[in-house]
């Protein structure tokens, strides 16, 4: 699959969604994504209820107009914070057959297939999630299982809904619902899971749960997920985002990813640079992606090293900010705590991510 054409809106494939967790992503703003190359983020279900957004995105007439945005809006069910609040924390809410229940800061948030599919319908995304009972890999066979059974019922209630919100739209107008694939490191689990959701028919599916365990990226179980699902339908590695476990991931047949990978970094002076110009590097022909990597580096533009040097960021980069300032003058906007040097750092790994795309496209 090349392209994603989805209510009037297109970009080419694979394709990079940063978060814009709660429908801004930090530290820009939606012109400057558009100037970066970006088509699409993903925003978040359960930040959007806990943060009381829904009303006002409506009143906007949908999180396009509230963002200023008009690409590819992919909204994230709340299923992440199934794992990484409640699973981690029984204090903060509890899982049933039903759905989730969020307890943070004396709220009470239940999350429930039905209403998950209304949240994502009401803002107007143009991808929307069924929600889904997310593990981290090394959960037991036990309680794995139990997630997979709950996250095929989950779907199946979520494609009744969707379908019964969707059925007056026309297909120009109708969003696409995608279908989470869970099961841990447990192969005939992930096999269950996938087989039970593909007959559900979806739009698209998505390796789901954490792709990483003991610091390891999981390459074989993303491999065998991905060869589970439909190869006439998107596939999205959510949560993947480390420039070569993408590369990777495209490789083996994904065309969707997102993480705040790119964006948190930049805040944390990690920016990146590719170590030649674009069109010379053969990502798909690379025998070794590893944690160093072999076709970027890392430039840490707070270091001292760096408060006098007058070249840009990257010598490869075309963006804003390394057409227009030098290194120092980055350091400087750091050490004066100027907001600036966060929307300089962060436009710049952005398109650091929209030109790998770009590479992979072709």
């Amino acid at each position: 699959m090349k392209e994603l054409i989805i209510r009037g809106r297109k970009a080419e494939l694979p394709m990079f969604l940063p978060d814009a967790t709660k429908g801004f992503v930090r530290g820009v703003s939606s012109k400057d994504l558009s100037e970066c190359g970006i088509k699409g983020v993903v925003v978040n279900t359960y930040h959007l209820l806990y943060n009381d957004l829904v009303r006002e995105i409506e009143n906007k007439k949908g999180i396009h107009n509230y963002m200023e945005f008009n690409e590819i809006v992919i909204s994230d069910s709340g299923g992440f914070q199934v794992m990484s609040l409640i699973r981690k924390n029984n204090k903060y809410g509890e899982i049933n057959d039903d759905g989730a229940v969020f307890i943070m800061d004396g709220k009470k948030i239940h999350l429930t297939p039905e209403k998950c599919i209304q949240m994502q319908i009401k803002i107007g995304s143009d991808i929307v999630m069924c929600l889904d009972d997310c593990t981290e890999p090394d959960l037991s066979y036990a309680e794995q299982e139990k997630s997979v059974e709950r996250t095929i019922s989950w779907a199946k209630r979520c494609r009744k809904e969707f379908d019964r919100l969707t059925k007056n739209l026309n297909e120009n107008e109708k969003p696409l619902i995608f279908g989470i694939i869970q099961g841990g490191n447990h192969l005939e689990l992930r096999k269950k899971c996938a087989e039970e959701l593909i007959k559900l028919d979806f739009g698209g599916y998505a390796f789901g749960g954490w792709p990483v365990e003991n610091g390891k990226f999981l390459h074989e179980i993303l491999k065998y997920t991905c060869e589970l699902m439909p190869n006439d339908k998107l596939k999205y590695a959510m949560g993947v985002g480390k420039p070569e476990d993408i590369v990777y991931c495209a490789r083996i047949g994904y065309n969707l990813f997102d993480c705040v990978i790119p964006t948190r970094e930049a805040r944390n002076n990690r920016l990146y640079s590719f170590k030649k110009r674009l069109f010379e590097i053969n990502l798909f022909g690379l025998k070794k992606l590893d944690e160093k990597g072999n076709f970027y580096k890392y430039v840490r533009v707070r270091n001292l090293k760096y408060k006098d040097d007058k070249k840009p960021i990257s010598m490869t980069c075309d963006c804003y900010a390394c057409k227009n300032y030098s290194k120092a003058q980055i350091y400087n906007l750091f050490k004066e705590k100027n907001t600036e040097s966060i929307r300089l750092a962060t436009i710049h790994n952005l398109r650091f991510y929209s030109m790998l795309m770009e590479r992979l496209q072709k």
